[in-house]
C-alpha cells in the first residue's frame, strides 16, 4: 500500500509514502495518508491552504516476482524494489512505483540508478553495481481522486 499527494494542475509530487508490508486496509490508508502529508522527509509537511489543490493516489501493489536482473522488467508495467548492501555492509532499499520511470522517461538504467541514489548509495554506479542488485518487480492498482472528488462525494453521502 502506497498513498501519493500530488499538487496543482501539473501534478508535482507533494509526498508518497507506503509499506511492503501486509496490513489492515482501512487502519493502513488511515496511517499512510497522514504519513505521506505531513512526514515524508523530502518535502515540508503539506499545509492547510494546499489542501484544496491536492490529488490523493492509493497504490495496493499485487504480483510481487524477483526480477532475473535489473533490466527485467517493464517501463509503465512495473514497479521496482531494489536491495542492495550500502558502504558499510547494512542492507538498503528503495522503490519506484510502475508509474515513475515512464512519468519521469527514464529507461531502465536510469531509473536504477535514481533508485539507487534515493536508497542512499553514494559511491560510483557501475555496471557491477548493478547487477549486483536484487530487484523485485511488482504491479499496482492504482486509484486517484481530486479534493474537488472527494468533497462533492462527501456531500453526496458518498465514501470515496
Amino acid at each position: 500500500l502506497f498513498v501519493t499527494w500530488k499538487i496543482g494542475r501539473d501534478r508535482r509530487l507533494r509526498g508518497c509514502i507506503g509499506t511492503f508490508s501486509n496490513l489492515d486496509l482501512h487502519a493502513g490508508l488511515r496511517e499512510y495518508a497522514i504519513s505521506s502529508a505531513l512526514k515524508d522527509s523530502r518535502f515540508a509537511p503539506v499545509s492547510k491552504d494546499e489542501v484544496a489543490r491536492l490529488h490523493c493516489s492509493v497504490s495496493i501493489l499485487t504480483n510481487f516476482e524477483d526480477a532475473r536482473d535489473y533490466r527485467d522488467w517493464v517501463i509503465g508495467v512495473h514497479g521496482i524494489r531494489i536491495e542492495f548492501a550500502g558502504e558499510r555492509g547494512q542492507r538498503k532499499t528503495a522503490t519506484y512505483l510502475p508509474e515513475v520511470a515512464k512519468e519521469q522517461n527514464w529507461d531502465h538504467v536510469e531509473a536504477i540508478d535514481s533508485l539507487l541514489r534515493k536508497g542512499g548509495y553514494r559511491a560510483a554506479i557501475t555496471e557491477d553495481v548493478r547487477a549486483g542488485l536484487r530487484v523485485t518487480r511488482y504491479r499496482s492498482e492504482k486509484v486517484t481522486v481530486s479534493y474537488a472528488e472527494y468533497m462533492h462525494s462527501k456531500q453526496n453521502g458518498y465514501h470515496v
